[in-house]
């Protein structure tokens, strides 16, 4: 009887994990992100780089931070620290930046503006859509691969 009864319980459990883990959103867009846009500028210009996503208090919002590497042939790289903040509505994301540090520095003289996205969640990997800046291009951001250390 102690035995039919354990095997039951047992069952119970994983059945309720498993009803827990079905509710997850599978288009979650918390964690981390690699993006890149098409080039811009007649093709002189291309930006990649990653983005973190955490929780924030607030539904549909998150707190994130953006690394951007643009490379441009007419004046070099540059390399952005940004800190952002996300709103999700549906399956639309917008991301609106201000600029944390530059850590490296294009040509002297150029100012930086910061990098915001508007994207549409494609599935749990993928979004598309927009860099809106100083240049507007395409845009696609894939789920980082992180390993656990």
């Amino acid at each position: 009887m102690i035995r039919k009864l354990a095997v039951l319980i047992a069952g119970l459990m994983l059945t309720s994990l498993s009803a827990v883990a079905d509710t997850r959103d599978p288009t979650d867009v918390l964690g981390s992100w690699t993006f890149q846009t098409q080039p811009y500028r007649g093709g002189q210009c291309l930006m990649t780089g990653t983005m973190r996503l955490t929780p924030d208090p607030e539904e549909g919002v998150y707190a994130c931070e953006l690394t951007a590497v643009e490379v441009c042939s007419m004046w070099g790289r540059s390399v952005v620290l940004q800190t952002c903040t996300v709103r999700r509505f549906g399956n639309q994301v917008s991301v609106r930046s201000t600029i944390s540090q530059m850590l490296e520095m294009k040509a002297e003289g150029l100012v930086y503006v910061p990098d915001n996205f508007t994207l549409t969640v494609q599935d749990a990997s993928r979004m598309f859509g927009a860099l809106v800046s100083a240049a507007t291009a395409p845009v696609e951001f894939r789920r980082s691969e992180e390993g656990i250390s």
